[in-house]
């Protein structure tokens, strides 16, 4: 039916004119078409019946709640990704084919899809709280489809009315049996016999079900439980040294040390290689992990430290504007009562002296403030500087011992290989080769250069991981020193203009007597 009709695009002027539509009525109404409402305040949008096509131009609704867009004719859910506070969204009526675009919005507990052109229920995972979804009208056809909807646990109230699969004998029965927590389908209430009969019919394939969920949650805990323990190794720069990794790792390019490892000879060399290097990774990942609780002690420590301050400076600068206000808002009241010249001068004169007094005392509040900051924020520079430099001290002291024990391993196995290279070549460990083995001992140079570049492969395994853990921390130490400085010359110019507006204000409130806006 829209088909003769131009589509509209959501503009600034589309969206003004909603906005005031929807906003207060008579005189208020009018002051806020006069003054202009600013969208970033708004939090609830009708854009009904405006013959959209496209979602556009909503971003700068910074706490939109609710948002109508139905009775359009929108082909495609786009353009939500900044609304991430909307709880009810209505994009029914329209030309919708596919569910997309609403992973952003994990807030919504309504949505309402009815009557557009879907096929499938997918791409809501991160709906986690949605408690009404109504999408009647549309092409759904598949019962089993709507297994998809158990993840929501809570979802109460669902709409499937006008879609093929509601016409399916079975099509209660499923729901109710796979939505054990629905309440309310198609408008009405599940009443206790239909989910009794439900549970009946549907009793082994729900168990079923439900183990296998069962299963696939313990294992989505446990992978977001090990993500979680990944973050916490990786904010300590320790990861993936709680385990044999670093010496598998060294191994992944090393192809000669690789096939030298499968005799059984040289085997049991690098199994006691493995053990020694997994034992000291565990050491520096342990201590690197109790040194990371250190440096957030620290700076738990110094945040405290840093609010103590600035709030007690906020508290002296609050005494001070309110002692001046009791002194003065009588004067201002006395200015615009006084007729002669002579004495409105006078006291207009001690009023402006007052103000630069006030103006003066709070500055010079700031400058203690950002003095005493200044001392606070260089110990603390002092603080993380040294538990750095610990920390740094301690690894690669444990990284040197790696690394000799690298040097060993790569000693033993040279002896054991030109020992073993005497054997080969008179033919005694024939049945322990393969070619490409036997390919590595056909001379004393192949296979010394065979181990060395092992060794070499080994080497530079164990001194990127250092670098790595050497750098991060270090850019970390730099990162929050620099960060700690620019949020404070961030706050000392915004105390600064803060002062600055209130002073002007003042001043303004002199040169005016506005006192009834003071009042």
């Amino acid at each position: 039916m829209y088909d003769t009709v131009e589509p509209n695009v959501i503009d600034d002027e589309m969206l003004r004119n909603a906005v005031e539509e929807q906003g207060p009525r008579e005189e208020a109404g009018h002051i806020a078409k006069m003054e202009g409402i600013s969208f970033k305040d708004v939090t609830s949008l009708r854009l009904d019946f405006k013959n959209i096509l496209k979602i556009d131009n909503l971003w700068q609704f910074h706490i939109l709640t609710k948002l109508q867009l139905d009775n359009n004719i929108i082909e495609k859910i786009q353009g939500l990704d900044t609304l991430v506070h909307l709880v009810w969204l209505d994009l029914s009526f329209n030309n919708i084919e596919v569910i997309e675009g609403l992973s952003a919005l994990t807030r919504l507990e309504d949505l309402s899809l009815h009557n557009n052109r879907i096929s499938v229920l997918e791409n809501m995972d991160r709906l986690k709280n949605l408690q009404v979804l109504s999408i009647g009208n549309n092409n759904l056809t598949s019962l089993e489809n709507l297994i998809y909807l158990r993840q929501f646990q809570q979802l109460r109230t669902l709409n499937l009315s006008g879609n093929p699969l509601s016409e399916d004998e079975e099509y209660k029965l499923f729901v109710a049996a796979h939505l054990p927590d629905l309440v309310y389908l198609d408008f009405r209430l599940i009443d206790d016999n239909i989910r009794d009969i439900a549970n009946v019919k549907y009793q082994y394939s729900i168990e079923e079900m439900n183990h296998n969920e069962t299963l696939e949650r313990v294992k989505r805990e446990k992978e977001e439980q090990d993500e979680r323990e990944l973050d916490k190794h990786k904010a300590a720069y320790v990861e993936n040294l709680n385990g044999p990794f670093l010496f598998e790792g060294m191994y992944v390019e090393d192809v000669e040390g690789s096939r030298l490892s499968s005799l059984p000879a040289v085997a049991e060399l690098v199994e006691s290689y493995r053990t020694k290097c997994t034992e000291l990774c565990q050491n520096i990942f342990q201590y690197g992990l109790n040194h990371h609780e250190k440096r957030e002690a620290e700076m738990a420590v110094f945040n405290e430290c840093l609010q103590e301050a600035v709030t007690e400076n906020q508290e002296a600068g609050a005494k001070k504007i309110q002692e001046f206000q009791s002194k003065n808002y009588e004067l201002l009241y006395e200015l615009s009562q006084i007729t002669d010249q002579q004495i409105l001068d006078a006291k207009s004169l001690q009023y402006s002296q007052d103000v630069a007094q006030l103006m003066d005392a709070l500055l010079n509040l700031e400058i203690q403030l950002v003095d005493q900051l200044e001392e606070i924020i260089k110990e603390y520079e002092r603080n993380i500087g040294e538990l750095v430099s610990t920390f740094l001290e301690t690894v690669q002291g444990l990284m040197a011992q790696v690394r000799d024990l690298e040097n060993q391993h790569h000693e033993k196995l040279l002896e054991l290989c030109i020992n073993m290279l005497e054997q080969v070549l008179k033919g005694e460990l024939d049945e322990d080769m393969t070619d490409e083995l036997r390919a590595l001992f056909v001379d004393k140079d192949t296979i010394i250069n065979a181990v060395s570049a092992s060794h070499d492969i080994h080497m530079l395994k164990i001194d990127n991981r250092e670098d790595e853990l050497v750098t991060k921390i270090n850019n970390w130490a730099t990162d929050l020193i620099q960060k700690v400085h620019q949020e404070e010359l961030r706050r000392n110019r915004k105390r600064v203009a803060e002062i600055n507006t209130y002073v002007d204000h003042l001043r303004d409130e002199l040169d005016n007597f506005d006192i009834l806006e003071q009042i």
